[in-house]
């Protein structure tokens, strides 16, 4: 099983350029095979697609993973400009993840209805994938470029955890990124069956691509940071269920990570994307420590 990072967009701390390259440049030269970086709009996050670029320009290895695009907060034509002029400067190292997001401040944000998620966002990855086949977004005007180096653009992965979403997707992803906070085995194994028996029913030729992450900490004061770090992120659900969350949270030693990555593993995943809770880059070179002695 591969092991990726995800750059801690979400932090209360400023970010600096020195800490966003050093992070881009120190993942790209360890153990790790890609990088990624979410989507938010509401609260103090980096965005996601400049700081992909910025990813995608300092290093020469990793994939360059946006995890994920929410789609119906974007027109098509934007998603696959972006996507693929990524692509280019990446040298064609790009995977995309899609999904429809749960948070309703930001479409308030992007002033963007919150109506027929599911559906707006398959119409858009087909047309997304019309534009980087060459095709016009309308009569009388020029294909919309650049053309990804990847024969057909990027792989597109399903960001979706619901089992209709999970079936639904078996139409048009190249696989799936499933979620499990805390890394549990009994969270994932059902995403994961649920994915292999829509591909099945949907009589797909290739068996799908299976991602997953959870959140850690390795930087010091591991355990408080990693229960904080998770309140702060899903606050908004309200004080309770951001408690309640975070209470749950283990993955901050690196037994305990490496129990996870074990289990990922033995379920079919073939990547894990990391998400780090701290910009500490103690978060990476630790992790590295832990992926060294897996072997």
């Amino acid at each position: 099983m591969k092991v990726g990072l995800c750059f801690p967009y979400y932090s209360k701390t400023e970010p600096t350029r020195d800490v966003m390259l050093s992070w881009f440049r120190r993942v790209d030269q360890g153990p790790f095979s890609s990088i990624s970086c979410g989507e938010r709009i509401v609260g103090p996050c980096v965005e996601m697609s400049a700081t992909l670029a910025a990813a995608a320009a300092v290093t020469e290895r990793i994939r360059i993973i946006p995890t994920l695009y929410v789609m119906p907060m974007h027109p098509a034509a934007w998603v696959a400009k972006h996507a693929a002029t990524l692509d280019v400067l990446s040298g064609g190292r790009v995977t995309i993840t899609v999904g429809v997001g749960g948070r309703e401040h930001d479409y308030r944000c992007m002033d963007r209805s919150r109506s027929k998620l599911l559906s707006r966002m398959e119409q858009e990855v087909a047309a997304v994938r019309r534009l980087w086949a060459g095709e016009v977004p309308f009569e009388g005007t020029e294909p919309i470029g650049p053309r990804p180096l990847q024969p057909g653009g990027p792989p597109i992965i399903a960001g979706v955890m619901a089992p209709r979403a999970i079936r639904r997707s078996a139409n048009w992803a190249d696989g799936v990124y499933s979620w499990s906070g805390n890394g549990e085995r009994a969270e994932i194994a059902p995403q994961i069956e649920g994915v292999r028996k829509a591909w099945g029913e949907a009589g797909r030729d290739r068996p799908p691509t299976h991602l997953a992450g959870f959140w850690y900490s390795l930087a010091p004061d591991s355990q408080r940071r990693l229960r904080q770090y998770v309140y702060d992120y899903v606050r908004l659900g309200g004080h309770k269920f951001a408690e309640a969350m975070a209470n749950q949270m283990t993955r901050s030693t690196p037994d305990a990570v490496r129990a996870a990555l074990d289990a990922y593993e033995e379920l079919g995943v073939d990547e894990c994307l990391l998400n780090a809770v701290t910009r500490d880059l103690a978060e990476i070179d630790n992790l590295a420590e832990v992926l060294a002695k897996r072997g």
